[in-house]
Order: C-alpha cells, then structure tokens, then sequence
C-alpha cells in the first residue's frame, strides 16, 4: 500500500523508475525489417553553380494572372560531361519539381517592373512531365540574391552560345570531312568501273595480230 508521506511516495516513485529503467537483457526482434534503398535525385553527374531559397510564380494565360507554382531552392546545375545547364527548382516540404529547364543561349531574364527582388523570364519548361512554353517569375528574400541569380543566369546564358558555336563549327567539319570522303570514294569507284569496263570490251573488234607480230590485214580478194 503506497504511504501517504510525501517523502516516502517520492522514495517509493524513484524505486518503480528504476525497476522500469533496469535492463533485462532481453532482446526484441523488430516486427518489419526495413531495408536500406538507395534515393536518387537526377542531380548525381550535375555540379551546382548557384543555390538561393525563393518563391517562384508562373502566368496563367487563361486568368492572365500570376499564380504561384511553390516556395523553396532554386538551383543552377551544370553536367559534368556535357556542360550543358539547367534551372531546377523543388518545393521545400514536398520535394515537388515546380521548374525544370534548360538554360539556353536564347534567354534572357529581366527585373519584374516594380519590384527590385523579383525577375522574370521565358522558357520551354518539363516540370510537369511534358514540354510547355512558360513564362517565370521569380521572387527573393533580398535585392542581392535576385541580383547574383540574374547575373549567373545570363553568364550561363552567354556560356551556352559560345559552346552552342563550338559544336556548329566541329558538325561543320565533320560535314566537310564526310563530303571529301564521299567525292574520294565516288571517284575510286568510278576509276574501278572504268577498269573493269576496258577488261569486258570483246575482242572480236580488235585487230588480229599475227605470230611474226605483223598486223592481219583478212583475207584478200582475188581479182
């Protein structure tokens, strides 16, 4: 029976807890074994070239009005093998893709008119599992993030031309090269033709010769 003095109710709590907290040595097997399964992102082969937490708006053609696609880190990646760069965008809580592009050497991204810590852009856009033609805006915590954010992407932008000219200038060649080849294998096997041509002609046509290297003139007509 538990004592009504407070000194021997705490005494008598203080011996039940530590009962409670007294280690058996018994083990207990988990009810569901979970197994370890490796999460990827997309992001494995890409580096990461600017990383800024924002809100990101898209403009609906149909209201004509700005509808807000998510809040969360707007990132700039760039591939390790290609060099190509993509804007990729998730939503903080959900993880959710609300922008998925590429940057390219078309674009061009502006200060949103009124509002110093926004800017706003065009893009063919796959956030949603399918190519659309969108049209950004993008709003930061301070005027310098938008700043450094329209800075990078326009370096990006600029970057993806020049190297957009290098792959023209090396198809180019490549075209060339293939063409010489082309006319150089058109013209050995016009040579071959030629050859195997001059080794059908028949023989019937050709003057005979004689053993004693004299020409045969035919038979000669008697008078």
């Amino acid at each position: 029976m538990a004592s009504n003095d407070p000194k021997h109710r705490e005494e008598e709590e203080e011996t039940a807890a530590g009962a409670e907290d007294e280690d058996t040595g018994a083990q207990v097997a988990p009810i569901i074994k979970l197994e370890e399964v490796s999460v990827t992102t997309g992001e494995e082969d890409e580096q990461p070239i600017l990383d800024l937490k924002a809100k990101l708006y898209r403009f609906d053609k149909e209201g004509n009005q700005w509808k807000e696609r998510g809040a969360g880190t707007v990132k700039l990646l760039k591939h390790k093998d290609t060099g190509k760069v993509r804007l990729v965008m998730r939503q903080s809580k959900t993880l959710k893709i609300c922008a998925n592009h590429l940057v390219l050497s078309t674009m061009t991204v502006q200060e949103h008119a009124g509002n110093d810590k926004s800017c706003v852009w065009h893009a063919p856009d796959f956030a949603d599992g399918e190519l659309r033609d969108e049209m950004f805006c993008i709003r930061f915590p301070s005027v310098e993030n938008c700043k450094s954010f329209m800075e990078v992407f326009q370096e990006v932008a600029e970057s993806q031309k020049k190297e957009e000219n290098k792959d023209a200038s090396a198809t180019a060649g490549l075209l060339e090269k293939l063409s010489v080849e082309d006319n150089k294998t058109k013209g050995e096997d016009k040579e071959k033709a030629e050859e195997k041509t001059e080794e059908e002609v028949p023989t019937a046509g050709r003057e005979k010769v004689s053993e004693s290297g004299e020409k045969d003139a035919g038979p000669v007509s008697s008078t």
